[in-house]
C-alpha cells in the first residue's frame, strides 16, 4: 500500500522563492552528506547563502565528494552537538543569518539551543512546528501543527502553535486561513478530553484571541478536509472539508498523520520551525532531499517577508 509516485517540490514555492534575496542561513551540522548536499541544493538555486557549521576537515573533504566548490564560503569550525547548536543559534541571534537548517544534529540539541532563555531565539510566543503537507498533482496545501516539537501542548500553548501556522500561511499567500482544531469527534465529549480543550480554542478564538483565520472544531480528520463527509454529516461550518491548517492535540496525532500522508500519498513533509526569531528548516532524518529543499524555500519566503511586513498579530 505504500506509494512510489515521486515527491514534488511545489511549483508555487518556487515561483515564490525565485525573485527573493538570497536568505542568509547557517546550517548546524553541516558535517554530513545529506546535510551538505541539501545546502549545495539550495544555494545552486540562488535560495541561501550558507554558513557551514562543523568540522573543518570533514565538510572540505564532503565537498569534493559531492562536487561542491565551497572557496569563498564560510565555515565555523566546530566538533559537538552543543557547540555546533549553539553556533548557530548565536549567528541567528546576532542578526548574521536570517534562517537555520537543521543539519547533522540532533533535534534536542538544536532546539535546547533556540530555546535557552538568555542566548537562543526565544520570542513572546511558544515556539512551535508546522509541517507544510503537498500532494503530487494536487494544489492544495494543508499545514498540519504540531507533530515535531510540543508533545502534550495545553491549550494556551496551542492557541500560540495556531498563531504560528496562521503567520506561515500569511506568509505564503493565504490571508486568512481556515482552522481546524482536532479530536477523534465532531461532538464535545468530557470523556475526550482534547474535544472540549477544541471547543474552548474556537470559543477563545471567537472571542478575538485569534484574528485574520477562520476557526472552527472540535472536528475528526474527514470533517476537517472532506466536504463529503461534512455533508453526510449535516455540518454547516466555513471550515469543515476546506481545511487549511488543522491543529492536532497531541505529537502522536501529529507525527502519524504526517508519516500517513508522506508513505501512503507521497505527501511531502516541509517542516519549518516557527515562533523563533528566524525560522529554522527541521525535518526528519527519513525525509527526502525534496523536502529539505522545500522547507528551505519556505524559511526564505518568510524571512524576506519578516523583512518586509512584520507578523499580523
Amino acid at each position: 500500500m505504500l506509494s512510489d509516485a515521486p515527491y514534488e517540490v511545489p511549483p508555487y514555492l518556487l515561483t515564490k522563492a525565485a525573485s527573493l534575496p538570497c536568505c542568509p542561513m547557517a546550517i548546524a551540522g553541516a558535517d554530513n552528506e545529506v546535510a551538505l548536499e541539501s545546502a549545495h541544493q539550495a544555494t545552486k538555486a540562488d535560495i541561501i547563502d550558507p554558513v557551514l557549521v562543523g568540522d573543518r576537515e570533514t565538510i572540505q573533504s564532503l565537498s569534493d565528494v559531492i562536487g561542491w566548490d565551497i572557496t569563498g564560503i564560510e565555515i565555523v569550525d566546530l566538533k559537538g552537538e552543543e557547540a555546533i547548536s549553539g553556533a548557530a543559534v548565536s549567528l541567528a541571534a546576532s542578526g548574521t543569518v536570517k534562517g537555520i537548517m537543521k543539519g547533522h544534529v540532533h533535534t534536542d540539541a538544536l532546539m535546547r539551543a533556540v530555546a535557552n532563555r538568555d542566548s537562543g531565539l526565544r520570542t513572546d510566543r511558544r515556539i512551535s512546528h508546522v509541517f507544510h503537507m503537498t500532494i503530487p498533482g494536487r494544489d492544495k496545501v494543508l499545514l498540519i501543527t504540531d507533530g515535531a516539537v510540543n508533545v502534550a501542548p495545553t491549550v494556551d500553548t496551542r492557541m500560540d502553535i495556531i498563531r504560528n501556522a496562521v503567520d506561515m500561511a500569511h506568509g505564503l499567500g493565504n490571508p486568512e486561513p481556515r482552522v481546524a482544531v482536532l479530536s477523534g469527534t465532531e461532538v464535545i465529549n468530557p470523556s475526550m478530553p482534547s474535544s472540549v480543550e477544541s471547543a474552548e480554542i474556537v470559543e477563545r478564538a471567537q472571542k478575538g484571541e485569534l484574528s485574520h483565520c477562520i476557526i472552527d472544531g472540535p472536528f475528526a480528520f474527514d470533517l476537517a478536509v472532506s466536504p463529503e463527509a461534512a455533508n453526510i454529516k449535516g455540518i454547516d461550518s466555513p471550515v469543515a472539508g476546506r481545511a487549511d491548517i488543522v491543529v492536532v492535540p497531541n505529537i502522536e496525532m501529529g507525527n502519524g498523520l504526517f508519516k500517513m500522508m508522506v508513505y501512503f500519498m507521497s505527501g511531502l513533509a516541509a517542516g519549518v520551525v516557527m515562533g523563533a526569531k528566524v525560522p529554522i528548516v527541521l525535518t526528519s532524518r527519513a525525509d527526502p532531499p525534496e523536502a529539505r529543499f522545500a522547507a528551505t524555500l519556505i524559511a526564505a519566503i518568510l524571512t524576506e517577508r519578516n523583512e518586509t511586513q512584520p507578523a499580523v498579530k
